[in-house]
């Protein structure tokens, strides 16, 4: 196979294109290197399509290598024909190569084999062939009966020999090709209930529909409630169909043999074909339904990682609790805790400890000039907001409220991460800290955790742990080198997502910054087993604020300083203008110019230019700065308190395959169901909102016993 070629075809890209994207991988640049400063080489392809080719990449050469082991075997005993040698080099899939291999694999002792031990195929061949048009098959196998051998009839032997024609059906490539496309096509998966005990599985206990069109949500959730014992899953094929594809293969009528090669082929499907069809299907249901599950938990984790920080405010996290008390962290603008404590206010009744409790709130949040309060959404979170809302008016007038999500905060908590981190500080307060820098720098404090325990997708313990890890950590790299990482205060865990650093280089990164600082990028050639290669890979993605070179603050990367110092020169500028704001006129003089003619008098590709040009004007530029800022709160409400018809402003939580979890301020989130998100028909939830959005909804119904919220996005006059 031309993997070259094949790529071009199915991403639509030029050969030389191609060529150049696969020599960089292989020369093991990482993906946000080669998609930010690559671009001449790849023609701008973006990381996300950059991923999607080297996901591709792996598995074509994991079939080439599949298919040279399959061809070396078959070599090997005896069977690699012409004919086949060019199937599987035309094989697309690892199924069609081992369709093709199915019937050469050893296998477990069978009845074909033991009819094959009884001397049976030579009757089994002439069946096939029915050639015979007088007689009966009974005189045709009646020579093979052999009591020693266990024949003791003719029918004996028929019988064995139709044990061979249903093993070589099974076998045959074509067929299962056939079946396999038919049983997607007209199949319908089925779930009953095991028994009479209620569950969440209650929608699937009588459930059936067209496997082509199941949701991968559906299909997940039958998977995981048959293997809690709650559902009987099946899938329902037309069965005269299918003995229809068989027998076109193999029977031809006219000869005293074909009825005996029907019911080859009838059997071939009942004992055979059919339990191995279905598995097949469902695997593939099931792998399907995984992909697009990790696809919308990618979805949704660069949306929670991309979320705009809540900058320049003292914050005070709350750790809600009930028995324990509550826990408290004050962090300043830049995370660094200033003071900690416990107060309860959380139970009923003890009057005392909540009136010390509100003197010690107040007290941080003016000593301190708080302006920001996070409350985590766990235990206790209900009463925890109610307290610190009747608290705002006692606080500096700028004073709002946040719920974060607690989202795998005990998990970073309870991390050796975290005791290297807050030594001094038990689990609790750790869970604290976290919560308030949560909602100052999400990226920052959300890469500290297993991208699985933050919990914004759906069935996540139910898919496959390494797809689902390199998936996740390859949408972490992206958001962390979208964003920048400023060198001089990011935390190890934040430095290692960083392309060419990992783990190991951030600790170094971090331990020789303590002890010397880090003034400029060209420093960072000094830190211990940070080579060239590390260096070129992470330099553009790391900022040095504070260094005497401008464009050390900047995305611009060091071996494009040159071509930067020379277009300022060019055009009538100077490095310090970076700093000073004096770039508005950038853009015009390179236009009046002419990008093609500076980019060649550079020296460098356009692609290139137009990057450093848009990095001069806004340098250091967060992206996330261009979203809406997440809602502080000053009110609260309670789930009494809506009614049918109540318009509300909501921030979406979770986006699911049938719908979003939006949180309304009232502590339970409350559904959009796909079918309220649009006029319009919608795939999927995510065409119209994802995780972070601030949005209008409206209440449709209110479920208190069973704490469910029923929201639409469109006004009650258009539902």
């Amino acid at each position: 196979m031309d993997i070259v070629q094949a790529l071009c075809q199915e991403f639509h890209l030029k050969t030389q294109q191609c060529e150049n994207v696969l020599r960089l991988i292989d020369d093991g640049n990482t993906i946000p290197f080669i998609a930010r400063y690559r671009k001449e080489q790849t023609g701008s392809l973006d990381d996300q399509l950059l991923r999607e080719i080297y996901e591709r990449l792996q598995y074509l050469r994991g079939l080439d290598k599949r298919r040279g082991e399959i061809a070396a075997a078959l070599e090997e005993q005896g069977n690699l024909t012409d004919e086949l040698s060019d199937r599987l080099q035309k094989a697309a899939t690892l199924t069609e190569l081992e369709d093709l291999y199915r019937p050469f694999r050893p296998k477990r002792r069978t009845r074909a084999t033991v009819a094959r031990e009884k001397g049976l195929e030579p009757l089994a061949l002439a069946l096939l062939m029915q050639n015979e048009t007088k007689g009966t098959a009974q005189e045709l196998a009646q020579p093979y009966v052999n009591p020693e051998k266990g024949v003791e009839t003719a029918e004996d032997a028929l019988q064995g020999a139709r044990d061979i024609l249903a093993e070589q059906m099974s076998d045959d490539a074509d067929v299962r090709k056939s079946l396999r496309a038919l049983a997607m096509r007209t199949g319908v998966l089925e779930s009953k209930n095991t028994g009479e005990e209620d569950s969440v599985y209650a929608t699937y206990y009588d459930f059936s529909q067209e496997a082509r069109n199941l949701p991968a949500h559906r299909v997940l959730a039958m998977n995981r409630g048959e293997r809690e014992g709650f559902l009987k899953v099946s899938l329902r094929l037309n069965g005269d169909d299918c003995v229809g594809v068989v027998e076109k293969a193999f029977v031809r009528p006219g000869s005293v043999t074909t009825e005996q090669v029907a019911l080859a082929a009838q059997d071939a499907w009942d004992r055979l074909l059919q339990p191995s069809i279905e598995r097949e299907i469902r695997a593939d249901l099931t792998e399907r339904a995984s992909a697009s599950a990790i696809q919308v938990f990618g979805k949704n984790l660069h949306q929670l990682l991309m979320a705009p920080p809540v900058k320049g405010r003292v914050t005070l996290g709350v750790d809600p609790g009930f028995r324990t008390g509550c826990k408290l962290a004050v962090v300043d603008e830049n995370g660094k805790v200033l003071a900690t404590g416990v107060g309860h206010f959380t139970l009923p009744g003890q009057e005392a400890a909540k009136a010390r409790a509100r003197r010690d709130i107040i007290d941080l949040c003016r000593r301190f000039g708080v302006t920001a309060i996070a409350i985590g959404n766990g235990t206790a979170s209900r009463e925890a907001e109610q307290f610190i809302a009747s608290l705002l008016p006692e606080l500096p007038k700028s004073a709002a409220y946040m719920i974060v999500s607690e989202a795998g905060a005990s998990v970073y908590s309870a991390s050796k991460l975290a005791a290297e981190e807050f030594p001094q500080f038990d689990v609790s307060l750790r869970s604290a800290v976290s919560i308030a820098r949560r909602m100052q720098d999400p990226l920052a404090e959300l890469v500290k955790i297993d991208p699985k325990a933050i919990g914004v997708g759906q069935y996540q313990h139910d898919l496959k742990e390494s797809q689902l890890e390199e998936a996740l950590d390859g949408v972490v790299e992206g958001c962390v080198n979208s964003v920048g990482v400023e060198v001089s205060t990011a935390s190890a865990p934040l430095l290692s997502h960083v392309a060419g650093i990992g783990p190991a280089l951030a600790k170094n990164i971090v331990a020789y910054r303590e002890e010397n600082g880090i003034q400029s990028r060209a420093q960072l050639k000094k830190v211990p087993k940070l080579g060239p290669r590390a260096f070129e890979q992470c330099a553009g993605f790391l900022r040095v604020r504070d260094s005497k070179n401008a464009l050390d603050a900047t995305a611009v990367h060091p071996e494009s300083y040159d071509a930067a110092k020379a277009l300022l020169a060019t055009l009538g500028y100077r490095l310090e203008d970076i700093r000073s704001g004096g770039l508005a006129g950038l853009s015009a003089r390179v236009e009046e110019r002419g990008l093609s003619a500076l980019a060649q008098e550079l020296g460098v590709g356009e692609p290139t230019l137009r990057d450093i040009v848009r990095e001069l004007q806004k340098p250091g530029r967060d992206p996330r700065d261009d979203l809406p800022s997440p809602i502080l709160r000053t009110d609260v409400l309670d789930m009494k308190d809506l009614a049918p018809g109540m318009e509300l402003r909501g921030t979406v939580r979770n986006v699911i395959d049938f719908g979003a979890f939006v949180d309304i301020g009232v502590h339970q989130d409350g559904l959009v169901h796909i079918s309220r998100m649009s006029n319009r028909f919608i795939r999927h939830p995510s065409e119209v909102v994802k995780v972070g959005d601030v949005i209008t909804v409206w209440v449709m119904d209110v479920d208190l016993k069973k704490q469910r919220i029923g929201l639409s996005m469109l006004p009650p006059a258009q539902k």
